[in-house]
C-alpha cells in the first residue's frame, strides 16, 4: 500500500516546440492549479530541450511554484526514451502525488514509459480531472467510441498519471508581475545511453495542414449532407468565411473528409469564434467537442434535433437552399 502523505503537488509537463509553448500546456496548468488550491498543492513545471531564455517570458504569471528547465545535447531533438528520463528525474526529485501531461504524439509517447518506471497507472486522453480530499485523482475519459464517460481512479499507487486532451480546459490566469522559480538540470547518466540508440542524421521541416483547433471560423458538415461531392459547396462557404471545413465522426468513416478535420470526443476539440452546422443532429460526443464554441449556429430540417436547442441561433430549413442563399449575401456584401 503506498504511503499517501509522501505525495503532494502536481507536475506538469509544459510542452514547447523549441520557441513556444503548446496551448494544451497552458490549459493543464490551469487545471492544475484549480485542484491544487483544494488539497493545498503546489504546481511544478517541467520543460525539456527548449532554451530556458526562450520559454522563461512565456510563464510569466502563471500560477507555478517553479520551473525545472532540462537541457543538454541528448536532448536537442525528440527522443522518447531520453524526455521519459528527464521527467522521471523530475518526479524524483518532487513526489508528485499528480503528473498532467498533454495528449499530443510527444506526451503520448513518453509519458507511458515514465508511467512504467513508477509501476502506476496512467489514464490517457483525459477530457475532466477531479482531485478527492485523499488526493485521489479522477480522471474522467470517453469510452466506447465516446459513448460512455468513463470514471478512473488508481486509489493504490502514486504519482498518478493523466494525458490531457486540448480544448478541454481552461488556459491558465495570469498574475501580473510574478515569475516561477526556476533551475536548470541535465539529463540523468542513466537516461544518456538512450541518446546513443537513435542517431539524427538529417532533419527536414514538412508541410502539415493548419489545424481545426486553431481556427476562428468552422463550417462543419453532418449526415445531412447527402452526396461527398456536395462538401465542395460548404468548404466554399468556409473559403468565403476565411474559416475551414470540418465533419462529425459519420462522415469521416464515410472516408468523406479525413480524421484531422473530425469534431467530437472521438476527434478534435474545437473552440472557434463562430461554427455553423449544416446537418448535425448534435450527438453527447459532438456537443461535448464544441462546448467551448463562443457562437453557434444551426441549421438542420429536423426542429427536434439535439443541436438545434443548445445552438445560439438554429434555423429550421434545407441547407442546400440556406447556403446558396447565403453565399450569395455574403459575395454582395463584400462587392459592396
Amino acid at each position: 500500500m503506498v504511503d499517501l502523505t509522501a505525495w503532494h503537488d502536481i507536475l506538469v509537463f509544459i510542452e514547447t516546440d523549441e520557441t513556444t509553448v503548446h496551448p494544451v500546456s497552458l490549459q493543464m496548468i490551469g487545471k492544475a492549479a484549480e485542484l491544487a488550491e483544494s488539497a493545498d498543492f503546489d504546481v511544478y513545471g517541467i520543460v525539456i530541450g527548449s532554451e530556458k531564455d526562450r520559454i522563461l517570458p512565456q510563464l510569466e504569471g502563471l500560477p507555478l511554484k517553479k520551473v525545472f528547465f532540462y537541457q543538454g545535447a541528448e536532448l536537442e531533438y525528440f527522443r522518447a526514451n531520453c524526455y521519459a528520463g528527464a521527467l522521471v528525474d523530475s518526479i524524483n526529485l518532487l513526489n508528485p502525488a499528480v503528473v498532467l501531461i498533454g495528449a499530443t504524439p510527444i506526451g503520448k509517447a513518453i509519458a507511458p514509459i515514465a508511467a512504467t518506471k513508477f509501476r502506476t497507472g496512467l489514464t490517457a486522453d483525459c477530457t475532466q480531472l477531479e482531485l478527492e480530499k485523499n488526493t485521489d485523482l479522477i480522471q474522467i475519459r470517453p469510452a466506447f467510441g465516446g459513448n460512455v464517460m468513463a470514471q478512473i481512479v488508481t486509489p493504490h499507487s502514486r504519482p498518478q498519471f493523466a494525458t490531457v486532451r486540448y480544448n478541454m480546459m481552461a488556459s491558465a490566469v495570469r498574475q501580473e508581475g510574478y515569475l516561477p522559480e526556476w533551475e536548470v538540470r541535465g539529463l540523468p547518466r542513466e537516461a544518456k545511453v538512450f541518446a546513443e540508440q537513435i542517431k539524427v542524421i538529417q532533419t527536414e521541416r514538412i508541410a502539415v495542414e493548419k489545424d481545426i483547433t486553431t481556427e476562428k471560423v468552422l463550417v462543419v458538415a453532418g449526415r445531412g449532407v447527402k452526396n461527398k461531392e456536395d462538401l465542395a459547396l460548404l468548404d466554399e462557404l468556409a473559403l468565403t468565411l476565411g474559416g475551414k471545413l470540418a465533419a462529425t465522426r459519420g462522415l469521416v468513416e464515410r472516408g468523406w473528409l479525413p480524421q484531422s478535420r473530425q469534431i467530437g470526443l472521438s476527434g478534435k476539440m474545437v473552440r472557434p469564434e463562430v461554427l455553423l452546422a449544416f446537418g448535425v443532429s448534435g450527438s453527447v460526443q459532438f456537443m461535448a467537442g464544441i462546448h467551448g464554441a463562443k457562437h453557434i449556429i444551426a441549421v438542420n430540417n429536423d426542429p427536434n434535433a439535439k443541436i438545434m436547442t443548445e445552438a445560439h441561433l438554429s434555423i429550421q430549413g434545407d441547407l442546400y437552399l440556406v447556403i446558396p442563399e447565403l453565399l450569395e449575401k455574403l459575395k454582395k456584401t463584400k462587392i459592396s
